[in-house]
């Protein structure tokens, strides 16, 4: 059982660093056209869709797409993110349950 669970531990944290890295090569794609078009906002501005489609996309209407898609992104990489690292943390303490227990 110690043996299957930190298999998963390990296949997880795979799955977050392949995650990282495929997020981080697709935002930074879509962060290097808005920098060369000095498109301006605030972080917070990025995880509010009401803020994007008031605020920010009307200033900028030409790179739209560029602008959801960077923001889809960090959001979809942040909520994977924590979602497996808490997945890690809860089967690390199963993992350390099982080790006392035995």
């Amino acid at each position: 059982m110690y043996i299957l669970l930190v298999s998963i531990v390990v296949g997880l944290f795979l799955v977050m660093l392949f995650l990282n890295i495929y997020f981080r090569v697709k935002v930074m794609k879509s962060y290097k056209i808005m920098v060369q078009n000095r498109v301006e906002f605030n972080a917070t501005d990025i995880f509010s869709k009401k803020k994007v489609e008031e605020e920010i996309i009307p200033k900028y209407p030409h790179l739209e797409e560029e602008i959801t898609t960077f923001a889809n992104h960090l959001q979809f990489s942040i909520k994977a993110g924590t979602m497996l690292l808490g997945l890690i943390t809860a089967i690390g303490g199963i993992m350390m349950w099982f080790r006392h227990e035995g």
